[in-house]
């Protein structure tokens, strides 16, 4: 990045925070404070071990120093702006989740556009908060537009804030089903005089199970016998003799499905429930980023500031405003959306932003200032001589 770029964004920075209102986080002087300033050469350097009493007012900081990327941690400790962790004197954490874009498994690197990485993104937000509120029933719960490639899922509900790596670790191996056990989600009861062997269907990982078993079943009955033994045969461990167990046990025993009864046609139906545990931990899990979670000390980014990788701003989203949220729209600050701006890029790229779809091609262009640091920031431009 060259100076000129470097210094237009820091000072246009600091335009949006001499505007901007932020709320800094729950007792937010026990926490350490970070930032990265817009240093120049390639790499970038973290100031942190800060406390509120080093930086002072937050809004006044970042109007003042006007910093590429700002961050508060996730643990609350004695002295925060200790020069060691284990100066610090950990007291708790929050448990904070990230999901990234550039990590799914559904999203292809190269062929997806900064859109349809963010739209996938959602959904295995979605997903996530289905764990946290149902399974969990967590209900201090902040959701953030992480102002980049995701999102971030803060939890401070009392009951978690003094769990160790251990315990956040097995929260994550739950989210993202690894080691799911079948034998794990089904029970015996007593059905008459008879014992059997039952999905769990209330809640957790044994419903998702089950919704996914009634919904393979609806597609069974759907189809001719032929294609449905085909279909069957697709699923690991089912041959052509458990195929026809079980289209069998789907013609006579339709209710025994409904009830999650694993033993309806024997070794063939808990054959079948095994197979789609597979498919649905590998759709239906939420693929978040294991060391955030995990880490008590955790660094994360504060909601209101700007990004300066993309320069969206870093958006808090209430959660019956999440299925409207678009990012690409509402996380576009006012501060750049007054004027147009010159801007030199090197090859023909397309920007989605606002609503609109620009494709701008290499050269000197004047475009909405929004897309011009949005490109800056990411590397793709320079600034121009106005």
């Amino acid at each position: 990045m060259e100076e000129r770029t470097r210094a237009y964004l820091r000072g246009r920075f600091g335009d949006y925070y001499r505007r901007a209102e932020l709320s800094p986080p729950p007792e937010a002087n026990e926490r350490e404070w970070g930032y990265i300033p817009w240093t120049s050469g390639p790499g970038e350097t973290m100031v942190r071990h800060k406390s509120m009493l080093d930086i002072g007012a937050i809004e006044e900081f970042l109007a003042r120093e006007r910093p590429r990327h700002v961050y508060f941690s996730a643990g609350r400790y004695d002295d925060p702006s200790a020069n060691s962790m284990s100066k610090k004197t950990w007291r708790s954490s929050d448990l904070v989740f990230d999901l990234d874009a550039d990590h799914l498994p559904s999203v292809t690197l190269g062929e997806d556009s900064y859109a349809e990485m963010l739209r996938k993104c959602k959904g295995a937000l979605k997903r996530l908060l289905d764990f946290l509120e149902d399974d969990f029933a967590f209900e201090d719960l902040t959701v953030v537009f992480s102002g980049g490639r995701g999102y971030h899922v803060h939890v401070r509900d009392e009951g978690i804030q003094t769990l160790d790596r251990d315990a956040r670790r097995e929260i994550v191996d739950y989210v993202r089903g690894i080691g799911l056990d079948p034998d794990g989600i089904v029970r015996t009861e007593m059905r008459g005089n008879v014992t059997a062997r039952v999905l769990s269907t209330e809640g957790g990982w044994g419903r998702r199970v089950h919704r996914r078993l009634l919904e393979f079943v609806s597609d069974v009955e759907s189809m001719a016998e032929d294609d449905a033994l085909e279909r069957l045969q697709e699923l690991d461990g089912i041959g052509e003799g458990r195929a026809t167990t079980i289209y069998g046990a789907i013609q006579k025993n339709r209710d025994a499905f409904e009830a999650g009864n694993v033993e309806a046609g024997g070794v063939g139906v808990r054959t079948l429930v095994d197979s789609l545990v597979t498919e649905v931990v590998t759709d239906e899990n939420a693929p978040i980023d294991e060391p955030v979670t995990t880490d008590t000390n955790r660094l994360i980014r504060l909601p209101g500031s700007l990004h300066g990788g993309s320069g969206l701003a870093v958006r808090r989203i209430p959660r019956d405003e999440l299925d409207d949220f678009d990012p690409l729209v509402d996380a576009v600050p006012e501060t750049f959306t007054s004027h147009d701006i010159t801007v030199e890029l090197d090859e023909e790229t397309t920007v989605e932003l606002l609503g609109d779809s620009f494709t701008l091609e290499a050269g000197v262009v004047s475009v909405p200032e929004y897309v011009g640091v949005f490109l800056m920031a990411r590397g793709q431009a320079e600034k121009g001589q106005e």
